[in-house]
Order: C-alpha cells, then structure tokens, then sequence
C-alpha cells in the first residue's frame, strides 16, 4: 500500500494528499510529498511536530472519473483522515476548492492553471482565502509567458510566421485564446491555429496543415504525454521549429521513450526534472527524489507538491508560531522563500504563484517559465536568454531542410 489513512497522534500535523494513488500523477504526487515530509521531519519537524501524511485515492486519472468518488475522496481526508492541509493534483478542482472552503482547510492545488480557482479568491475572499495555487501558473500568465517565448525564439531566428496546435482542453484553449490576439498585436503573422482531442495519437494530418500554412514556429501546447506527436515530426523532418509545451518532453526518459526522435525540439520544463541548477535547492531535490525512489522527479505536479510540503508549508507554519488555519493563511500571504522551483517563491494577492515581470531578468523574478531543447540525449537550457548565455549553451536547428535552411 502506498498510503495510510489511520488517525495519527494528536501532536501532528496533518497534510493530506488527495490524488489518483494508482495512475502515474497521483503516485508521483504522493511519493513528492513523502519524502518532503520526511525530510522536514528528520529535521526536528515544525514547532516542534512532525508532519504526518494520509491520502485518499480520488480516481480522477482514469476516464470514467466520478465526480462524487472524488468530492467522497476529499471530504473523507478532512473528516476522517482530519488533514488540515490539502494537496490535490488532478479532478474536479473548483469542487474541491468549494469543500475545502466549507470546512476552512487550506488547499494546494499543484496542476491546474485554470483562471477561476484564483479570482475566486479575489471576488470573494472570506470563503475562497484557503485556497492557494502551489504549482503552474494561471492560464492568462502561461499565455503571457508563452508570448514572451516565441519573442525570444523571433529574436534568435527572425521567424515571423507562427501556428500553435493545442490540445481541447479547458485551460489550454484558454492559452490558445490569448495567443490569437498577443501574436498578431506583436506582429508576428500568425497562419495555423488547430485544435486537437487529447485522444488523437495519429498527427499526420495536423502536421500537413502546419507545413501547408508556411508556418517557420509551431507552438504546441499538448496535454498528454506526446511521444507518438515528437516521432512524426521527426520522421517527416518538418520544415519548423517545435517551441512550446509538451506534457512529457521535460522527463529524462523522453529521449528513451521517443527513441532519440525528441532531438532540437523545445519544450518548456522544470530545472529540477531537466537538471539544471536554477536554485541552491534544485539539484539537492532532484538527486533526494532519485535516491529515495529510484527515478527522477517526472512532472511539475511532484516537484510542486514536494516544494509545498518541504519548503512552502513549514515556512508559513514557522512564522505563524502556530497551525491555527487563519494564522497560518496570514504567512502564506507573505512567502518570500527559496524553493527547488523559484530564487524566491511568493504568492500574489489571489494566492496565484508571483511570476517576475520579465522573465527574461531572472535575477529580479520569482517563479520561471524555462525551456529546455533536446540535444545529443541532454537537455540544454534555450530560455531565458540569459540563462543560456550563462550556461554557454546556444539553440540548435535540426540538420534537415526547413525555413532556417534560405
């Protein structure tokens, strides 16, 4: 068994986990937050207390997911399991954030970038103030990001013709919506916007299109994990660049997994999956999660749930002198702390994640949008600019035909 939902000593904190225990986020999700707990425990614990986990499996990764097993799921972890503190990665997270705004414990959500869930908390903060976004920034902020991104890929190339293939779902169709009024106001001529069911594993169509529009830069923005997506390419040696987000790029068996295919594509990903040292923390988290179970952080839900529980929570419990939900809601309010993800982690005034203004000046940001490019089995750091000037690497065009080629 991967979870335990006996009653812990009164003494304890408790933080719950509310995931699918049996698919790959959840159990990543439940494994992050482990080996946090372990650590801040073998470090004296906070104020004194140990943190002790339970979990609740919620099912919510598997497609008949059912809404009431995972709002059951969630209110057993409060009533029963008596969790003051809430992880959730996947699910009906707005329900979630109703239940736990009814019983006045504090929610992590570490995946979803929907809108709604923070400006609940700034339309009405007396219900929604337990409510705090511990991993990937709102959709309007991952738009604002992705802008940003393709700017600095202009800037390298002179590329001015830009599709984007997105995935139906919610939060990134909400990117994709922002994008068909940023790209063009910036001047970039923007000729393929598709959208694909996440179902899709067959991209040749998708692909024709792209290259009939004449687009030099696609921009995916794809859900799912994208192995079959990455080998097309690769096989039909497409004549633009891949520069955006693809769900399983960042995972170090990504070149494994796509047999080598993954080469000069550029996906955005974590420093502490892809292994680069963005913070003092970063590299001592990943090798931690290597040594404790045997394979590297694989997604952004894990390692924000570990920066949750290991970095985040601690601090704000610390510096309230106490557990007591309103107290402690008080010292989330003012993060200002290094983490594995962020030189300073801060939350804004709705409890979304503070991103820099620009983040192409690291030294003055908070949480980063970084992009990783595959090349010779590595991943090389390819944004911000200045980190990759820093670390003396340089963006590579794959060696076939394509608009690079004139």
């Amino acid at each position: 068994m991967l979870w335990n939902t006996s009653q812990p000593t009164p003494e304890n904190i408790m933080v719950g986990v509310c995931a699918d225990l049996d698919s790959s986020t959840g159990k990543s999700v439940w494994q992050a937050a482990v080996l946090a707990a372990e650590q801040v425990n073998a470090e004296g614990g906070v104020l004194g207390r140990n943190l002790t986990l339970v979990a609740e499996d919620d099912d919510t990764e598997r497609s008949s997911a059912d809404i009431s097993v995972a709002t059951n799921a969630l209110t057993k972890l409060i009533t029963v399991d008596k969790a003051d503190y809430i992880i959730v990665a996947t699910g009906p997270i707005l329900t979630y954030q109703d239940v736990c705004a009814e019983h006045k414990k504090i929610l992590f959500s570490v995946s979803s970038p929907n809108n709604e869930l923070t400006q609940r908390v700034l339309d009405d903060y007396d219900k929604y103030k337990y409510y705090f976004r511990a991993g990937q920034p709102n959709a309007t902020s991952a738009a604002a990001g992705f802008l940003d991104l393709v700017l600095t890929l202009r800037n390298y190339t002179g590329f001015n013709k830009v599709g984007y293939l997105a995935h139906e779902s919610a939060s990134l169709k909400q990117i994709a919506a922002v994008l068909d009024q940023s790209l063009p106001e910036n001047g970039f001529e923007l000729v393929y916007q598709g959208l694909a069911p996440t179902s899709v594993t067959d991209f040749a169509s998708y692909f024709a299109a792209v290259e009939a529009s004449g687009a030099e830069i696609l921009v995916p923005l794809l859900g799912t994990p994208g192995m079959s997506f990455v080998k097309e390419y690769f096989d039909r040696q497409s004549p633009f660049l891949l520069w955006g987000t693809i769900i399983m790029a960042s995972d170090s068996n990504f070149w494994n997994m796509t047999d080598g295919k993954c080469e000069y594509v550029s996906s955005i990903g974590l420093p502490v999956i892809a292994g680069y040292p963005l913070t003092n923390k970063t590299i001592p988290t990943r090798e931690a999660y290597l040594e404790r179970w045997g394979t590297n952080i694989p997604n952004n839900p894990a390692a924000a749930t570990y920066d949750a529980v290991r970095f985040i929570l601690p601090d704000a419990i610390k510096r309230a002198g106490t557990t007591e939900i309103e107290e402690v809601i008080k010292t989330l309010e003012t993060t200002y702390i290094e983490t594995s993800l962020a030189r300073r982690f801060a939350f804004t005034s709705s409890h979304d994640i503070m991103r820099g203004a620009n983040v192409n000046r690291p030294g003055e940001d908070y949480y980063l949008m970084c992009m990783f490019q595959w090349q010779n089995g590595n991943q090389v750091i390819v944004y911000p600019k200045q980190l990759m000037e820093e670390a003396g690497e340089t963006y590579k065009f794959p060696p076939w035909q394509g608009a690079w080629s004139d």
